[in-house]
């Protein structure tokens, strides 16, 4: 797994993807940084994380396109899937590659508690808590992306589908209000990504929320090695 994980972030860094994705990440955090808390003197950064919301989920598709459909592209996929290293490894390997990158980018929010601390005192067990918030949502939608990635070897296609299943995560609050059926709209307001991360955001760090994204990272998790396993035996 160290060698999947190692190779990732070699790839990573050897495109513009890290690039690309660090600098939009930063951009936005500095923009609702600036915005948010330096123009309104305040050291609160519940908006600053929730608007980050539909940024991460529509960034993780450039992170995670080309995991495993770059492998099929390039043919190198028997390649991989014939190395000492075990299919669960192969997934684990590449959704910590992007994880890490994740992590990465999300540094810049030390920087943050850091320049508040010139002016107040931060409240650092809400801003850990949120940080904690937005990386496992980060975390989840590199799982779901990492699915749709196994599914083809269309780089651009795996990109086109992963934003239009963030969008439907951002929107499906408003989908859930807008369905007549009573049990159907309360289902889906369950399933609401939003609702789960905004507890985060106030600094509430909730069992049933953690569990929420961890639930639905080993679902994508198992579908995609049971994807692979399929192609590895057909």
């Amino acid at each position: 797994m160290g060698a999947i994980i190692k190779r990732e972030l070699y790839s990573y860094f050897c495109s513009p993807i890290a690039y690309v994705v660090m600098a939009i990440f930063m951009f936005f955090s500095g923009l609702f940084f600036t915005v948010v808390c330096l123009a309104n003197d305040t050291s609160n950064l519940t908006y600053v994380f929730t608007n980050m919301f539909l940024v991460t989920i529509l960034l993780t598709p450039i992170m995670s396109m080309k995991l495993l459909s770059d492998e099929k592209r390039l043919k190198t996929d028997q390649a991989l899937l014939t190395s000492p290293v075990s299919i669960f490894g192969i997934v684990m390997g590449k959704f910590f590659s992007a994880c890490i990158l994740n992590l990465v980018c999300m540094a810049i929010y030390l920087i943050f508690g850091f320049v508040l601390s010139f002016f107040v005192t931060p409240n650092w067990a809400v801003i850990l808590c949120n940080f904690f918030g937005l990386f496992i949502l980060s975390c989840t939608m590199i799982a779901i992306n990492l699915f749709l990635s196994s599914l083809t070897e269309s780089q651009m296609i795996c990109a086109i589908t992963g934003f239009a299943v963030g969008l439907f995560i951002y929107l499906i609050d408003n989908v859930a209000k807008a369905i007549p059926v009573e049990f159907i709209s309360n289902l889906f307001q369950k399933l609401s990504f939003m609702t789960h991360y905004q507890n985060f955001t106030v600094g509430l760090l909730s069992l049933a929320d953690v569990v929420f994204f961890l639930s639905v990272i080993a679902l994508f998790m198992f579908l995609t090695i049971r994807v692979i396993e399929k192609k590895r035996w057909s």
